[in-house]
C-alpha cells in the first residue's frame, strides 16, 4: 500500500515545489514508483520535472472538475535515468476554488480520485504540492494524504508561520482526517554563515522535538537553478551538497516504512 505525502506550508518561498521535485527524483533512483501531483496553480512543480505544461493532454484542473480521467490527464517524465509520473497543472487551476464551490464533498475530490484509481496500489508514494495558502486545493490534499512534510525556511519568522500551519494542521486532523500525521519538518535554505539559520534550526529542535529530519537542505545556487532546466538536483548537479540532502531525505523517508 503506497503513502500520500502531502508537501505543505501556508507561507510561500519555503522550497516546497524544491522539496517535491528532488524528493520524487531520489525515491525513483530508489527504485520505488512515483506519482507527483502538483496542486499549485502556479505549475512549477510541472515544469521543474521537464513537462512543458502548455503541451499536455490534461491537468490536475480537468481531474478535479471531472472533465477528464485521471488516467488520460497523467503524464510521465523524459528522462532516461528515472521515472516519475506527474498529474500536471497550470494557471487554469487557480480558477477551481470558485469552481468546486458547489461540489458535493468538495473536501475529499481527490480523496475519491485516488480510491476510484487505485492509486495507492499502484504507486509506492504519492507527493502533492500545495501552493502556499489554506484553501481547498490544500484541504483537499490533507484530507487525502497519510501525512504532511512541512518544509521551512531558516529565517527569523520561520516559529511563527510554523505555529500557524500546526493549527491547521489540528483542524483538518479533527475534522476531515483523522489519520493524519506530521511526516515531519525539513529544514530548508540553511546558511551555515549566518548565526539566524543555526538560531532557527535550534528553536524550531525545542519547539518540535521528535518531527525533524537531520539532513538540513543548504542554500544553494545549483538548487535553485535546476529547475529552470526541467531537472531534478540529482540528474543536474549530484555531487551539490543539496543533492546530498535531499537524497537524506528520501532515505529518512524510506526508512519510516521499515
Amino acid at each position: 500500500m503506497g503513502k500520500i505525502i502531502a508537501v505543505a506550508n501556508q507561507k510561500g518561498g519555503v522550497g516546497k515545489t524544491t522539496t517535491t521535485i528532488n524528493l520524487a527524483a531520489y525515491l525513483a533512483e530508489m527504485n520505488r514508483k512515483v506519482l507527483v501531483i502538483d496542486s499549485d496553480p502556479q505549475g512549477n512543480t510541472t515544469t521543474g520535472l521537464g513537462i512543458d505544461k502548455n503541451n499536455v493532454n490534461g491537468t490536475f484542473y480537468d481531474v478535479l472538475t471531472g472533465n477528464m480521467e485521471f488516467n488520460e490527464a497523467v503524464e510521465t517524465t523524459k528522462y532516461d535515468e528515472i521515472k516519475i509520473d506527474v498529474l500536471p497543472t497550470d494557471i487554469q487551476l487557480s480558477g477551481a476554488e470558485i469552481e468546486l464551490i458547489n461540489f458535493d464533498r468538495r473536501e475529499f475530490i481527490l480523496r475519491d480520485i485516488m480510491e476510484d484509481n487505485d492509486l495507492k496500489n499502484i504507486y509506492d508514494y504519492i507527493l502533492i504540492d500545495c501552493p502556499p495558502s489554506l484553501n481547498i486545493l490544500t484541504l483537499n490534499a490533507m484530507t487525502c494524504a497519510n501525512s504532511v512534510l512541512i518544509p521551512l525556511q531558516c529565517e527569523f519568522l520561520a516559529l511563527e508561520g510554523l505555529s500557524q500551519f500546526l493549527h491547521t494542521f489540528n483542524l483538518v486532523k479533527d475534522k476531515l482526517n483523522p489519520q493524519l500525521v506530521i511526516e515531519g519538518v525539513v529544514f530548508t535554505m540553511y546558511d551555515a554563515r549566518t548565526n539566524l539559520s543555526m538560531q532557527v534550526v535550534e528553536e524550531v529542535t525545542n519547539y518540535l522535538g521528535t518531527d525533524l529530519f537531520k539532513c538540513i537542505i543548504p542554500r544553494s545556487v545549483r538548487l535553485s537553478e535546476a529547475p529552470s532546466h526541467g531537472l531534478p538536483i540529482n540528474l543536474y548537479d549530484r555531487k551539490n551538497k543539496g543533492a546530498e540532502a535531499y537524497e537524506l531525505l528520501a532515505e529518512g523517508i524510506i526508512a519510516k516504512e521499515d
